[in-house]
């Protein structure tokens, strides 16, 4: 069930940051209604909201700093050898063995 349901609230302004913000992730990318459980009269009114307080610096458009509450990102690991490397490896004539009795 959608927050705005549940709280009986029928429209939303651009001015209200707090409530605006429930409906943005961790990036400050617009959740979809299948997370939010918002209607699509729902969420075409949040997203438009959202779009204007972006326009007036109430909210921002890319969140770029991690903060406390927020989840850490760690270094990326190494990847390993891709799938046609290992085949070309394992295809490569190997190399000839040398004789034990010359």
């Amino acid at each position: 069930m959608s927050y705005l349901t549940t709280n009986k609230i029928d429209y939303v302004d651009y001015k209200e940051v707090n409530i605006l913000r429930r409906f943005l992730n961790d990036r400050g990318k617009i959740l979809p209604s299948r997370q939010s459980g918002n209607t699509a009269k729902q969420q075409r009114m949040i997203a438009e909201q959202i779009r204007r307080a972006r326009e007036m610096a109430l909210l921002p458009f890319v969140v770029t700093e991690m903060g406390s509450d927020r989840r850490e990102y760690g270094p990326r690991r190494e990847r390993g050898p891709r799938r046609d490397d290992m085949n070309a490896q394992a295809q490569a004539p190997a190399a000839p063995a040398e004789n034990a009795e010359a």
